[in-house]
């Protein structure tokens, strides 16, 4: 039989970070894979109870290396993903062909279990690579290894993620914020807490269903989401409609540069809600909560993005 040891690739993004403090503080051994351990190495240490964390370096997917880390470990955990194509078939080569790659590894090394982390409702976005990428990602998966779970999460939000946090500084610098599809566009924002609880839950052989879609409490609009960041960082702005192809036109041009705020693609799966579809059973309808509320939880850290920081708390907390 496997030690007990849990791999995750991914390691260092949100979730992974979350995960590891969530997994060792429970007694779990950790392999965590990054791209980088120089830069993202110090990080990891930090997120883990001392003796429970072994970190490794994988700058590309060597499949030796792989075989190895598999030989190793009874739960494998792909938390790997990214937004935007710095170059043509990035996509495609970290949504589909290295999700297929560790199905077929996992198998063959009789892994316990692996557990794939995707997006909700990707299945209308097939004008967008993002969402193709993700969801043949997830078949390859299914189609290759019958022990797998794949996780379909709404939006994941904390201080740590790259959505709020990303609006807020947005929010508090520009005065006019352009508006998407008239914001009617809807999500089921979910705390990165509550998906780590859930992936821990999955770990621990709770769940059944092959698929799961994890959302939070509420479902929110585009617009409605804006009009809270705005509130929580105590700002006025102005929300302007944006016409399609204006639209598509500004994101081709923002595109060029190294991080992106909105991409033609990003703009193409906006035009769908990233809600429960039907197609597979919620994180609640299986008995697995996700209570933290939205506003509760920005206001913990939407401070840093008002008029004074910190010493803002109280002034604020008085005014509303």
């Amino acid at each position: 039989m496997k030690p007990k040891e849990i791999l995750v690739f991914g390691a260092s993004g949100q979730i992974g970070r979350h995960l590891i403090r969530k997994l060792t503080k429970n007694n779990y051994k950790v392999v965590a894979v990054t791209r980088n351990i120089h830069q993202k190495g110090y990080i990891l240490k930090t997120q883990a109870n001392p003796g429970y964390l072994e970190i490794v370096e994988l700058a590309n997917f060597n499949i030796e290396k792989i075989n190895s880390l598999l030989e190793e470990c009874a739960i494998c955990i792909n938390l790997i993903g990214i937004l935007f194509e710095k170059k043509k078939n990035y996509f495609k080569n970290i949504h589909t062909d290295f999700p297929y790659l560790l199905a077929k590894l996992s198998a063959k090394k009789n892994v316990e279990k692996l557990i794939h982390i995707s997006s909700l409702g990707i299945e209308k976005s097939l004008d967008s690579n993002y969402a193709i990428s993700k969801l043949d990602g997830e078949n390859k998966i299914k189609n290759n290894f019958d022990r797998s779970v794949v996780l379909k999460p709404s939006i994941v939000y904390s201080v740590d993620d790259n959505f709020t946090t990303n609006f807020m500084t947005l929010l508090s610098r520009l005065p006019i914020i352009p508006i998407y599809y008239d914001g009617k566009t809807k999500f089921a924002p979910i705390h990165v807490t509550d998906l780590t609880q859930i992936i821990f839950d999955v770990v621990q052989g709770k769940v059944d269903e092959q698929t799961i879609e994890c959302i939070g409490p509420e479902i929110f609009s585009f617009k409605e989401i804006i009009l809270k960041l705005l509130k929580a960082i105590d700002k006025k702005r102005l929300l302007i409609p944006l016409p399609l192809t204006i639209a598509k036109i500004t994101a081709k041009i923002i595109e060029i540069m190294p991080n992106p705020l909105i991409t033609v693609d990003q703009i193409k799966l906006l035009k769908h809600d990233s809600i429960p579809t039907g197609q597979y059973k919620t994180n609640f309808e299986i008995g697995l909560s996700a209570n933290r509320i939205f506003d509760e939880e920005i206001e913990k850290y939407s401070f840093n993005w008002r008029s004074g920081g910190q010493f803002s708390k109280d002034k604020f907390l008085k005014k509303n």
